[in-house]
């Protein structure tokens, strides 16, 4: 790598040992919508991603948090978009204003990204193992032989039978499920130290989502890897993260541990989402639960709370006239709700 391609603090001091690994402060994201128009999809959005830690980005589509996930990898360009405020910090170091070549180069070694339908991101005209070996030479700097042998040794890693053999085979070979395996292993063949996962078992059955989950928590266990779980079921962020990070039209409306956010919302979208949780024993005389409304399009946002309208607590001549700010409720929990510390809100029950 030439000097010009190495990550460095102006001041060359290393990083925090006590900070976050992944810091995002005040992100805000627009994208183009005419020749001169741009609209705010995310704003002023803030999480940490501590080492080694699960988080789980949640909220409906629309939210803004698939959005929010690409700009951390610094891919908001190549959909359109531009971050226009606000910070992205790894490993200390403010992502926002790096070259596309170091962007390039942070992509694999310090982070890396697996998205939903893995066979549209994997290339139909090379086998598997050339695509994970492309990946290891460019940041590893390892020769053919040695790059798919480390392809072969990252196959086994996830699990797919007969690596050895499989490595040589094409994509169309792969069922949806391993396909999923194929991309995490190539995410991982190179140790970054967060990964991405966005709904990475959206387009699976329900018994291929709990082996790439059970996967997923292997790969941390064994490799430390921080992770950060975009998705918009709380159902699968029970079983896999610590904490959870709650997003409605373009903001953090709730943030907290996963157990306290389950059990004692703070706020009434996030008591809306656990509500329609489909649990056993819900008879044909009892309905799911659903938030009434759908989330408003980006640059259609209402004034006040962004929520107010679909909120059974709103209150007139207050939450449709003023912006919340996300406040701390109690230690390591906030929540974006005027009415948070005057309300009594459902939680899961444990049964």
């Amino acid at each position: 790598m030439a000097a010009t391609d190495t990550l460095v603090r102006p001041d060359d001091a290393p990083a925090d040992p006590a900070a976050p690994l992944l810091r995002v402060r005040d992100l805000t994201v627009q994208f183009r919508t005419g020749r001169r128009d741009w609209v705010t999809a995310v704003d002023g959005v803030c999480f940490d991603v501590a080492a080694g830690e699960s988080v789980a980005l949640v909220g409906e589509s629309g939210s803004g948090k698939t959005v929010s996930s690409l700009a951390v990898m610094g891919l908001t360009g190549d959909t359109g978009g531009r971050i226009a405020g606000g910070s992205v910090e790894f490993d200390g170091r403010d992502l926002t204003t790096l070259p596309a070549r170091q962007w390039r180069n942070l992509r694999g070694t310090g982070m890396g990204m697996i998205f939903q339908q893995p066979i549209r991101s994997l290339n139909p005209a090379y086998t598997v193992g050339d695509q994970i070996a492309e990946s290891v030479r460019r940041h590893l700097g390892l020769d053919r032989r040695a790059a798919m042998k480390r392809a072969v040794e990252m196959l086994e890693l996830v699990q797919i039978p007969r690596a050895a053999e499989r490595v040589r085979e094409y994509p169309h070979a792969f069922s949806g499920g391993m396909c999923q395996r194929v991309m995490i292993a190539m995410v991982m063949a190179c140790n970054p130290r967060l990964l991405i996962a966005d709904e990475p078992t959206t387009a699976l059955d329900v018994t291929v989502q709990e082996t790439i989950l059970q996967l997923l928590r292997d790969l941390q266990e064994q490799t430390g890897v921080a992770l950060l779980f975009v998705t918009h079921d709380l159902g699968v962020v029970a079983e896999l993260c610590r904490r959870v990070v709650v997003m409605y039209a373009g903001e953090v409306i709730e943030d907290g541990p996963a157990d306290d956010v389950f059990f004692t919302p703070q706020h009434p979208y996030t008591s809306g989402l656990l509500a329609s949780i489909p649990r056993p024993g819900l008879t044909t005389d009892r309905r799911l639960a659903a938030v009434p409304g759908r989330i408003p399009a980006a640059g259609e946002w209402p004034v006040g709370c962004h929520f107010h309208d679909r909120c059974a607590h709103a209150r007139a001549g207050l939450c449709d006239t003023t912006h919340p700010a996300l406040t701390e409720i109690t230690v390591g929990r906030a929540a974006r709700c005027l009415c948070a510390t005057d309300m009594e809100l459902q939680g899961v029950t444990a049964s």
